[in-house]
């Protein structure tokens, strides 16, 4: 309950800095680091270091700058520092700069990019047409 009240408190915040969502994401080892908390939130800092064939300090390090652009929630229980994904920030983003777009029309182009590149991975030949219009 402890977590999501930390989440809760952090909705709709307009003034914090996207700046440092977007910086913070930039990094693969970040990304990384939130798709390990994705696949199964509320892991600490060990469990995080073995998953991930990287040292404590430098996870520390990529952790706090996660934690400081608000895309990770650290929850202390006992002597252990859990470590909860926090979506809110990256579904303001989604409302603010892809909402905008005409979602659609985006699936519809990413359906033609996925049989694009299914057909180009194909080991079948392409059926080449037998005639030729003229005009």
């Amino acid at each position: 309950m402890q977590v999501l009240a930390c989440i809760m408190s952090t909705v709709s915040s307009e003034g914090k800095d996207v700046d440092s969502v977007f910086k913070a994401m930039a990094d693969p080892t970040r990304r990384l680091l939130l798709d390990r908390l994705r696949e199964h939130n509320g892991q600490t800092l060990r469990e995080l270091c073995e998953r991930l064939d990287m040292k404590r300090q430098s996870a520390t390090q990529h952790l706090d700058v996660l934690e400081q652009a608000n895309l990770v929630i650290v929850v202390r229980r006992g002597r252990e520092r859990l470590h909860y994904l926090n979506p809110t920030p990256i579904h303001e983003i989604e409302q603010r700069w892809m909402a905008e777009f005409d979602k659609p029309r985006l699936r519809t182009i990413g359906a033609i990019k996925t049989q694009a590149e299914e057909s180009a991975m194909s080991t079948e030949p392409v059926p080449v047409p037998s005639y030729v219009y003229v005009t």
